[in-house]
């Protein structure tokens, strides 16, 4: 890869995708984390713990994104966080 490369603008997805984006990403970063101190608190950290990891992350986050797609709470957090002022 050359340093053009890294300048060039990259494609973004439209701001429409947002909804889903958002919670696929926070899903991910939140059930790696979750599953991976679970896992060690369970077994220890041992090599059988790095092995059972991926398969415990995985059952996580195939949970995790459609229940965040379904429950997301963004209704009460209109509620309690101020729309951005325009101007």
């Amino acid at each position: 890869m050359s340093p053009t490369d890294l300048s060039r603008p990259r494609r973004k997805l439209p701001a429409r995708n947002a909804g889903i984006v958002m919670p696929f990403i926070l899903s991910i970063v939140m059930t790696f984390v979750v599953s991976g101190i679970s896992t060690l608190k369970a077994l220890g950290p041992s090599m059988t713990a790095l092995r059972t990891w991926p398969a415990s992350w995985g059952v996580s986050w195939r949970v995790a994104f459609p229940t965040l797609l379904v429950v997301l709470p963004r209704r009460l957090v209109a509620r309690v966080v101020a729309a951005p002022s325009q101007g």
